[in-house]
Formats: structure tokens, C-alpha cells, sequence
């Protein structure tokens, strides 16, 4: 019998900066596709035709404990890839005690600061919400997923997925 891989700690970077200490919540992107219901002439049913990511883009929503001057002053950036955050995960089977490091760059823009509730006394969080134009996936040192939607660039598994439609196009 195995066991999974389990979260056992992490560390958030925002340009560099670490929050040790700080991040409290991390919710990495999920990854969705758009996909469309086709059925033509002879078809028996529909199949789902893959248009690309998702129209609700690529998001990472995160939690800090108290208030941060860096995010403050990175919102309203101009560029889609201003903000670069980097999540560094430790998951550990219980069965083989075996470590995975797991990180996830992203490039992005803060969409939304939440500065949550003031109340004497209380603890004090600060949400946010990044949209990402970029997002990698590494796990143990190899890049497994890598999406560059500025470039048109999606590599999963090291197979580079849309690289015969730039070509088609003349990228």
C-alpha cells in the first residue's frame, strides 16, 4: 500500500521577497480548458472540441497575516507579467517519508486586495487575488506544465503543444 504526497509546508516569494512566517493561504491555479460540443452529420453524439484555456484565465488566490506594503504598492500594475510569485511547496509521502519539492511561478496582476476586517484585537488578513498571463509547474526539479499566454506557449510533459500552430501562423 502507498501513501499520497501531502502538503507539509511552504514558502511564497513576491519579487524575491519571502513570506516565511507570513502566507498564511495559498490556492494554486487551477487549470481549466474551454471546450465546445460538436456534433456533425454522422456523429452519434457530440464530442468536445478543445478551444484553448479557459475564459476564466489562470488565478492564484492567496492569504498573508497582516498588512503587506509590497502587494499595496505592486496593484494597479500596467503590465500583464509585473508581479512574479513563486510558491515552494515540501510534500512528503508518510509511508516512505520520501520529500517532492514543488514550485509554481507565476507572472501576473493583482486583480483584487482584500484588506479583510479591522476589529481591535482581532487577527488581521490581507486576500489577494493574482491573474497570471504565465504559470509553471515544477515538481522535483523538472517542469512538468509551463503556459505562456502572451507567447502562445503551453509545454506539458516537455512536448510543446502549440508549436506547429504558431508555425501555422507565422510565430
Amino acid at each position: 500500500m502507498a501513501l499520497p504526497r501531502k502538503l507539509k509546508n511552504l514558502n511564497l516569494f513576491n519579487d524575491g521577497n519571502s513570506y516565511l512566517g507570513v502566507a498564511r493561504t495559498i490556492t494554486l491555479p487551477p487549470l481549466a480548458r474551454k471546450m465546445e460540443s460538436y456534433r456533425g452529420g454522422g456523429m452519434n453524439g457530440p464530442v468536445k472540441v478543445d478551444q484553448g484555456m479557459s475564459d476564466d484565465g489562470i488565478q492564484l488566490e492567496w492569504t498573508l497575516g497582516g498588512l503587506d506594503l509590497v502587494v499595496l504598492r505592486q496593484f494597479g500594475a500596467t503590465t500583464a507579467d509585473a508581479v512574479l510569485l513563486r510558491f515552494a511547496g515540501s510534500y512528503q509521502r508518510d509511508d516512505t517519508a520520501e520529500i517532492s519539492a514543488v514550485e509554481v511561478v507565476v507572472r501576473g496582476r493583482h486583480e483584487e486586495i482584500n484588506l479583510g476586517d479591522a476589529e481591535p484585537g482581532e487577527d488581521t488578513e490581507v486576500s489577494i487575488v493574482t491573474t497570471c498571463s504565465y504559470y509553471k509547474l515544477i515538481v522535483d526539479g523538472n517542469t512538468e506544465i509551463e503556459i505562456d499566454l502572451l507567447n502562445m506557449i503551453e509545454i506539458v510533459n516537455g512536448v510543446d503543444m502549440l508549436a506547429a500552430q504558431r508555425a501555422a501562423i507565422g510565430m
